[in-house]
């Protein structure tokens, strides 16, 4: 099998994805932006040949390369980069190269919050009322069907990036003011809920759910974008039975096969309302939080299953593992050794947040698991402290 890796050095804590695909046997071919030698020992090993190019963003350079190591090596059975920035020109490169997976066409449905309330509902699952906005006249119309408080949010973004609250017509002339009258957006009613939750994991070729797991945020990205709070969040110890339903309805419904998955909810009383759905696993350092709270390696497991083989058994009960950030410009009451102190034996890794994601997320992460939601919350509450 060939598989070519799009970035394989970055994100770095992505690197075992490529790793653990050359462990199966599979030739892996990377393309990327970095000099070869900055990849390192490990992932030189795991990489059958690397293609630097001048620029990731120039599809046109990029689908050279493919076709130089086509030529090489042979059919390419897979394109993958797990990262959300580079999805659409994986999707093209499989379209271009006839390679299993998502093809440009089936992204509509994931990109476009517009197209995902669609699927929600033709799984079953509850939705927000919405409108697409391209115009001040459907900002008008949006505002008359809706009615306020109404969430702005650009119908193709990522995260919270881009979003407005609208509560009453001052609210809607800052819009006005801010958007570009080009960026297409989706008007929906906002949700009074503090709490968002997901449901997250890895479908095998044929659709089926063979990992899954999911996160609570103690701040919603909204929150965060506003706030620039201390992002944290936590993987769950069990899921709901609901959220479960509600998760496996829109699997099938969205027809996605071997991804992973990250699926965005309110949490409403006893019920959900579904928010987003990502093609991908969710960013950051998630992955590690997944495999310490379920004691696993989920790049491995992926690996099993491009190989057409299973999961690994889960030998250990899950715990949660809490992810929460701090900030190099926030002056906390508890330092760093504070910390390793008071939860030595909880603390699974320290890690420094990329420059690109540290604005939003803040610049250390630290990455610890408890058995008890009590002590988790007395985690947040010590680590996040300000003075």
């Amino acid at each position: 099998m060939n598989y070519i890796v799009i970035s394989p050095y970055y994100p770095e804590n992505f690197q075992p994805f490529t790793i653990e695909l050359a462990k199966k046997g599979i030739t892996v071919l990377g393309i990327g932006q970095e000099p070869y030698d900055q990849l390192g020992p490990d992932l030189q090993g795991a990489l059958t040949e690397y293609f630097r190019v001048e620029n990731l963003e120039d599809i046109d350079e990029v689908k050279r390369a493919v076709a130089f190591l086509f030529y090489k090596h042979g059919p390419i059975d897979r394109i993958e980069s797990h990262n959300e920035y580079w999805l659409e020109n994986d999707a093209a490169l499989r379209e271009q190269f006839n390679i299993f997976g998502a093809k440009s066409a089936n992204l509509k449905k994931t990109k476009f919050k517009s197209e995902m309330k669609k699927y929600f509902s033709k799984a079953g699952v509850p939705v927000v009322p919405g409108m697409v906005v391209k115009t001040e006249k459907d900002i008008e119309k949006a505002v008359k069907s809706i009615g306020f408080p109404i969430l702005a949010k650009p119908d193709n973004g990522v995260g919270a990036s881009g979003t407005f609250k609208l509560t009453k017509k001052a609210d809607l002339e800052t819009f006005k003011e801010a958007w570009d009258g080009q960026t297409v957006y989706f008007f929906e009613k906002f949700v009074h809920s503090s709490m968002i939750t997901t449901y997250d994991g890895l479908i095998d070729s044929k659709g089926k759910v063979v990992f899954e797991t999911g996160l609570t945020y103690v701040h919603t990205p909204f929150e965060l974008l506003q706030s620039k709070k201390d992002n944290a969040y936590y993987i769950e110890k069990e899921l709901d039975p609901k959220l479960v339903e509600y998760g496996h309805a829109i699997i099938k419904a969205f027809g996605m096969k071997e991804r992973f998955f990250h699926i965005e909810f309110f949490k409403n009383g006893k019920d959900y309302i579904a928010i987003e759905y990502n093609n991908r696993m969710a960013g950051g350092f998630t992955v590690e939080g997944y495999n310490y709270a379920h004691s696993i390696d989920l790049f491995r497991d992926y690996a099993n299953v491009v190989t057409g083989g299973e999961v690994e058994e889960r030998r250990f009960d899950a715990q949660y593992c809490l992810v929460v950030t701090r900030r190099d410009t926030t002056d906390y009451v508890h330092s760093a050794n504070d910390i390793h102190q008071k939860f030595a034996d909880r603390i699974k890794t320290v890690k420094r947040m990329p420059e690109a994601f540290a604005e939003l997320q803040g610049n250390d992460a630290y990455l610890l698991v408890t058995e008890s939601k009590e002590e988790l919350d007395e985690m947040v509450d010590f680590i996040g402290l300000t003075k």
